[in-house]
């Protein structure tokens, strides 16, 4: 029995015949990176595919170029975390050196406390890092900001309920 593939969408598979190789170019530019813009340009269609309609669109190229660099923002911000993670493990010995899997697992969840801060409004990151990252109290970091204590604590609440939110 031979196995049948299908295409769930013509224009799709029409537009990926048309500018694969444009687009893997392009994020080649961007990366000097070849097996990376391989990756994005596979990430870029697939997420044509998850949450596009099914007819392609006439600017095929604005599309893929909004997607990919969309995809490769987040591709140098994870890049930048990872970086930053491994150089503050790096004085440790090999031996208390975190696996491989849980170095994987403290970048991803570092990648998620990063989503979720790039969410908040600039004040509400900052008085929540001031409260998790430096221990400052409610009434230090509104003497600091120069806000009443309940609108600190108003900021806060909203960017632990972020956290919550992204655990779902």
């Amino acid at each position: 029995m031979s196995a049948v593939t299908s295409v769930p969408c013509p224009d799709v598979a029409e537009m990926y015949c048309t500018h694969r190789r444009w687009l893997h170019t392009w994020l080649q530019r961007h990366l000097a990176d070849t097996g990376t813009a391989a990756d994005l340009t596979q990430d870029t269609f697939i997420r044509v595919l998850t949450t596009r309609s099914m007819q392609a669109p006439r600017e095929s190229r604005a599309l893929l170029t909004h997607i990919a660099k969309g995809l490769l923002i987040d591709y140098w911000r994870r890049r930048d975390i990872e970086q930053a993670y491994l150089q503050a493990v790096a004085h440790l010995a090999e031996h208390e050196a975190p696996s491989p899997e849980t170095r994987l697992m403290l970048i991803e969840a570092l990648v998620a406390v990063d989503n979720m801060l790039s969410t908040l409004k600039p004040l509400t990151r900052q008085m929540f890092l001031m409260a998790q990252l430096e221990g400052m109290t409610l009434a230090e970091i509104a003497v600091r900001t120069g806000k009443p204590a309940i609108t600190v604590r108003r900021h806060i609440r909203r960017a632990l309920l972020a956290c919550m939110s992204t655990q779902q």
